[in-house]
């Protein structure tokens, strides 16, 4: 099996029976983590539109069909974009990876093109290793992808770490996509043990950045690494956190604080509240905020909101005559957006065109047949959404989002989430 197949949510069994038990306090933290964090993981089955994905096919020039299947435990397009783009700027001799497969691909591809450079990839699955070596000659690259089970343990972070052997003395790019979560959210913390090989100017890159463990890996890494500026960078339905490392040279790292396992030295009190959170996942996903909305979607709801308040104002006032009909024609000839149609009673009440940092964008306020009054916003806009519509709720106005071929859609309304949602669906279904 490779990352050309399909796969579950969960990512691949780890079979070593030789590696160690995992503390009682990891399986506590995973529990805890889950329940916060389940939102995030299962987004991650979200791979990425398909414009995106046909963009970065062209780019590293890969049959349409080699990499079929995204999303899941495996990269999203907007990670795998990043991954060129890096290759791009820096021009590498040396990238490391952590963790295998369609990255992999990717970033050798995108090497053979700039036509000099070495990647080395390990991951802990044997069989794995040994299939995507096999996918990528298939493909025509080559990567120097290595079987590194985990085994390892790292001085201040939790869970069970890659034995790396023959890592590069100095590194332009370092890709970190592995271990699985499953090990402890904050393993792939332990990825730091490579940042002292960084070349000046060298970049890092982390997936699944928006998960609550890696916000608290990034946390760590700017204080332990200051020479290192790390920031989340958009374009990835999970997140991505980009590292760039100053010119100069950076002293060991052991001459910089370190912060305690906190495997170890959490108080155990803390680490019982949070394992209770498991049993309550609705009741944690609104302790910390509101989580159903990824990072990607915060920018199109908001522009959603805006119009729904500017529509709210205009039909106070008695000079702004409403405009009830809604020619779909009119408006993909003048915007390009292909509004969808309305179902069956649904009646107009208003059709207005809106500015909007997305470019032109159109709300349009309807009455259900119930009598609801709810606003439909579309705009043309590169999203990390889905086709089954997501919620987001601010001050008793709601908003549905999803989207369709080059469509960003939203559906605003000050109604209860779950009858908005009910009624996006059935938007979503065109029925």
């Amino acid at each position: 099996m490779t990352s050309r197949h399909t796969t579950g949510l969960l990512s691949l069994r780890d079979h070593d029976e030789s590696r160690p038990d995992s503390a009682i306090s990891d399986v506590l933290y995973r529990m805890a983590f889950g329940a916060i964090g389940w939102p995030w993981l299962l987004h991650s089955l979200w791979g990425g539109t398909k414009r995106s994905k046909r963009d970065l096919m062209d780019r590293v020039s890969l049959d349409p069909g080699a990499l079929p299947n995204l999303g899941s435990w495996k990269a999203d397009t907007g990670f795998l974009h990043r991954i060129v783009d890096a290759v791009e700027e820096l021009q590498p001799r040396v990238v490391v990876e952590l963790g295998a497969g369609a990255s992999t691909l990717v970033c050798a591809k995108a090497m053979q093109k700039n036509g000099q450079g070495k990647l080395f990839s390990f991951d802990q699955h044997a069989d794995f290793v040994t299939a995507t070596g096999e996918w990528l000659t298939g493909e025509g690259v080559e990567a120097h992808i290595r079987c590194a089970p985990l085994t390892a343990s790292i001085e201040g972070w939790p869970g069970r770490w890659y034995e790396l052997g023959n890592v590069p003395e100095q590194i332009d790019l370092i890709i970190i996509d592995g271990p699985p979560w499953a090990v402890h959210p904050f393993v792939r913390g332990a990825a730091e043990v490579l940042f002292e090989r960084l070349a000046p100017g060298g970049i890092i890159l982390l997936d699944d950045a928006a998960r609550p463990g890696e916000r608290v890996v990034a946390h760590r890494w700017r204080r332990n690494w200051p020479d290192i500026t790390f920031e989340r960078a958009k374009g990835s339905s999970k997140g991505t956190l980009v590292g760039r490392k100053a010119g100069g040279n950076k002293s060991s790292v052991s001459s910089y604080p370190r912060f305690a396992n906190d495997n170890g030295r959490i108080s155990w009190r803390r680490v019982a509240g949070l394992a209770a959170l498991f049993a309550s996942g609705w009741f944690a996903n609104g302790w910390v905020g509101d989580l159903s909305t990824p990072a990607s979607a915060a920018s199109f709801v908001n522009e959603a909101q805006e119009a729904y308040n500017a529509s709210q104002v205009r039909w106070k006032m008695a000079s702004q005559v409403e405009s009830i009909e809604l020619d779909r024609r009119e408006i993909l000839d003048a915007t390009g957006i292909d509004f969808p149609a309305l179902p069956s009673g649904w009646s107009v009440l208003d059709a207005q065109l809106y500015p909007s940092d997305l470019g032109n964008s159109v709300m349009v306020s309807v009455k259900t047949p119930s009598g609801e009054t709810i606003s439909l916003f579309a705009a043309q806009a590169e999203t990390s959404f889905g086709a089954l519509p997501m919620m987001t709720a601010d001050n008793g106005v709601s908003v549905a989002f999803w989207e369709e071929g080059p469509l960003a859609l939203g559906l605003v309304g000050e109604l209860e989430s779950s009858r908005l949602l009910e009624l996006a669906a059935v938007l979503a279904r065109g029925t």
